[in-house]
């Protein structure tokens, strides 16, 4: 079973300063529909202009992983940790017991464009945490690049949930594939450009939710870049 979430329907909300698409309930836009998917609990499709940014500000009991598609992002967090992030980079910020940072973009001309994504850790209260990590394109290109799996493997951040997530770039017509294991669930987002999944098209800015299906085909009919998520079915 697949469920398209058409990039139209998503919440929105223009600040001016942050022009943000919501993949599932967040902030002032709630739909009971759109609560998550599995421990998969946030993608906010962030365009965020120079100079801007996030001030000072907390979480809790939330893994949070950062993916830059354009633009630069400058963090700092109550850990110490302060740090610029930029395409081919990923993040992860493990809020546990609480942790305070603010996100701001470098002046310029161009808009800082990013996915937030928010994923339910197995164990509330964990001690906080953060990483960065390159991925070269290149490592990316034709293939589904392991970026943040449960126990950091392939080069990947770590993430306190049993997820991985995968980050891929695709010329037009380069097809990936995934096998899902029975009782795990996906979720694809595409960032970029158009493909099929299993025969369904899907644009920028749309996503899937996948159910009791084996194996996943995507097909780029263009130049393309998604984030694949594989999930278990709750978050036990």
């Amino acid at each position: 079973m697949i469920i398209p979430r058409p990039a139209g329907e998503r919440g929105h909300a223009d600040h001016g300063w942050l022009d943000t698409w919501y993949s599932f309930s967040f902030s002032d836009y709630h739909d009971p529909e759109q609560m998550g998917w599995g421990p998969l609990r946030v993608i906010n499709d962030d365009r965020i202009a120079p100079g801007s940014g996030f001030p000072t500000h907390g979480h809790r009991d939330m893994e949070i992983v950062t993916y830059l598609l354009a633009g630069a992002l400058e963090h700092r967090d109550s850990l110490g940790n302060g740090s610029v992030i930029r395409p081919g980079e990923v993040q992860r910020m493990t809020a546990g017991t609480g942790i305070r940072h603010s996100e701001f973009t470098p002046p310029g001309d161009a808009a800082t464009r990013l996915l937030q994504i928010w994923i339910e850790p197995e164990t509330r209260g964990l001690a906080p945490g953060y990483e960065q990590i390159v991925v070269p394109d290149g490592e990316k290109r034709g293939c589904l690049r392991l970026i943040a799996s449960r126990d950091g493997r392939a080069g990947s951040v770590t993430i306190h949930q049993r997820a991985d997530v995968y980050a891929a770039l695709l010329a037009e017509g380069e097809a990936v594939s995934h096998d899902l294991a029975p009782g795990r669930l996906a979720y694809l987002q595409v960032a970029r450009g158009t493909v099929t999944l299993n025969g369904l098209p899907l644009g920028e800015g749309d996503g899937a939710k996948v159910r009791d299906e084996s194996r996943l085909a995507i097909r780029a009919a263009g130049d393309a870049e998604i984030l694949l998520f594989d999930l278990p079915d709750g978050t036990a």
